[in-house]
C-alpha cells in the first residue's frame, strides 16, 4: 500500500448523501430495558445468539461489542454480558476466508462501531447501538479493510472478489456522520495493514510505505528503498513494519521500525526470523510479536520487543495467537501441552514470564471454555477493566472472568 495518488476520476471525493443508498438497511433495534451501560467489569457467561455465535467481537472500557450475520452488530452490558442492543445484519455471513464483516472496528474516542460486508460499510452510536451512517460503493467493488482515528473512518476498497495490488482504492469519511472527505486510487497491499493516527493514514505496497494527510489523502512522506514492508503494525504512536502472514516463503524481511514523520528506518531489535503472524504495540513501545514456523505452523511464539530500546525482552513459546494487553500486562492462554493449560494467563510487559515478585507470571483457574478444542478466542477490554472475555467457537459462549 503506498506511492502517489493515481489520478482517480472520484479525488475530489464522494458524498455519501447523493449516492445510491445501501438497500433497506435496518435501524437498530434494542431491549426496551437498555440503559448506557454503567459500573465495572464483573464475572459472567452468556450464550451468544444467532449470527453472533461464530462472529468477532471487540471491547471497550464500557461494553462488548460482536459481530452478527454479515454485517450486524450486538453491544453486550460489561457488568453482566445482557444484550443492550442490537443493529440487524442485512445478509448472512458468508464464513469464507476473505469475508471480514464480523470483525467490528471500535472507536471509542467518536462513540462508534463500525462494521463492513461486500460493498456496504455501516457505523453504529456505540452506545445505543443507532445507526449513525451508512455508505454503498459501486457494483463491482467492495471493502477490504478499515480503521478509525481522530474523527475519521479509512476504508480500503478493491474490485469484488480481487484483492491483489491492482485498483485499489482508499477513502476516508467523517466519523460523525459519514461525509465522504476524499477517494483516492493508489498502490496498495489490501493485506498489507492500514494504520491510522496524528492526523496521518499510512498504507504499503508491499515495499513501501506512503504516509498521507488525513483531511486530504495527499501524500506527504515516503519510506526509502530498500525497506521492505509487506506488513504494517502500529499502535502507542509507533510504526512497524514486518513479513507478512500470508507470505508462502520461508524467509522474511527483518523487523523495521520506522520514524513516523520521514518514514526512514530506526535502529530495530532482531527479529526471530520465523513467520510474523499477529502482533501488537503497547502505549509504552512494546512490540508483542506472534511468530511461527513457515514451513509447518502450529503453536509459535510470542516475542516482546523494545521498540524505544532496540532490544528483545522476553518470550513465550508454544501457545496461541490469541492475546491482548491490559493494565501494563500481557494476557494470553497457556500452551496447550503446558500442566497449567485450559488456564488464562497475564505475563508484566517488560520482565516477561520470568518475571518475579509483582512481575511474575500469574494464571488463573482452569476454565472449559480455554481448551483448546474448543477454539477459544481472548477479547480484552480497554481501561484496566480487570476482566477478560472468553469466547469458545467450538460450543460457543461468552464468559467475562478475572484478569489473572
Amino acid at each position: 500500500m503506498s506511492g502517489c495518488s493515481a489520478g482517480d476520476p472520484t479525488e475530489e471525493g464522494r458524498d455519501t448523501t447523493a449516492s445510491t443508498p445501501a438497500p433497506s438497511i435496518p435501524a437498530a433495534s434494542a431491549p426496551a430495558s437498555a440503559v448506557p451501560v454503567q459500573g465495572p467489569w464483573q464475572a459472567w457467561k452468556r450464550t451468544p445468539s444467532g449470527g453472533e455465535a461464530q462472529a468477532l467481537c471487540d471491547a471497550t472500557k464500557h461494553q462488548l461489542v460482536c459481530g452478527t450475520g454479515a454485517d450486524g452488530l450486538v453491544g453486550r452490558s460489561r457488568t453482566d454480558g445482557s444484550l443492550t442492543w442490537s443493529l440487524p445484519a442485512t445478509t448472512p455471513a458468508t464464513g469464507t476466508d476473505t469475508d471480514q464483516s464480523n470483525a467490528p472496528v471500535l472507536d471509542s474516542a467518536d462513540e462508534r462501531a463500525l462494521i463492513f460486508a461486500g460493498r456496504v460499510l455501516r457505523a453504529a452510536n456505540l452506545r445505543t447501538g443507532t445507526q449513525a451512517w451508512s455508505d454503498q460503493l459501486p457494483e463491482g467493488r467492495e471493502f477490504v479493510r478499515v480503521v478509525a482515528a481522530d474523527g475519521t473512518v479509512y476504508a480500503l476498497d478493491t474490485p469484488t472478489g480481487d484483492h491483489s495490488n491492482t485498483d485499489v482504492a482508499l477513502g476516508a469519511y467523517r466519523a460523525s456522520d459519514g461525509s465522504a472527505l476524499w477517494h483516492k486510487s493508489l498502490d496498495a497491499d489490501p493485506s498489507g495493514g492500514l494504520a491510522a493516527f496524528g492526523g496521518r493514514v499510512y498504507t504499503t505496497d508491499g515495499t513501501q510505505v506512503t504516509a498521507r494527510a488525513a483531511r486530504t489523502g495527499t501524500a506527504t512522506a515516503s519510506s526509502p528503498s530498500g525497506v521492505e514492508c509487506p506488513r504494517l503494525l502500529s499502535g502507542g504512536g509507533h510504526l512497524v513494519c514486518t513479513g507478512s502472514p500470508a507470505s508462502a516463503s520461508d524467509v522474511f524481511p527483518p523487523l523495521r521500525r520506522l520514524d513516523t514523520t520521514t518514514l526512514r528506518p530506526l535502529a530495530t531489535a532482531e527479529d526471530s526470523g520465523m513467520k510474523p503472524f499477529r502482533g501488537l504495540i503497547t502505549a509504552d513501545g512494546v512490540l508483542l510479536l506472534y511468530e511461527d514456523s513457515a514451513e509447518d505452523p502450529g503453536a509459535g511464539t510470542w516475542y516482546a520487543y523494545d521498540l524505544d530500546q532496540a532490544r528483545r525482552l522476553w518470550r513465550y513459546p508454544t501457545t496461541t495467537q490469541e492475546g491482548g494487553v491490559t493494565d501494563g500486562r500481557f494476557v494470553t492462554f497457556t500452551p496447550v501441552n503446558d500442566p497449567t493449560k485450559s488456564r488464562v494467563i497475564s505475563i508484566d510487559l517488560h520482565t516477561g514470564p520470568d518475571g518475579t515478585g509483582a512481575a511474575a507470571p500469574r494464571t488463573s483457574p482452569v476454565y472449559l471454555e480455554a481448551r483448546d478444542a474448543e477454539i477459544p478466542s481472548l477479547v480484552v477490554p480497554g481501561g484496566d477493566a480487570g476482566h477478560v472475555v472468553i469466547k469458545p467457537r467450538a460450543h460457543p459462549a461468552l464468559r467475562s472472568v478475572p484478569l489473572p
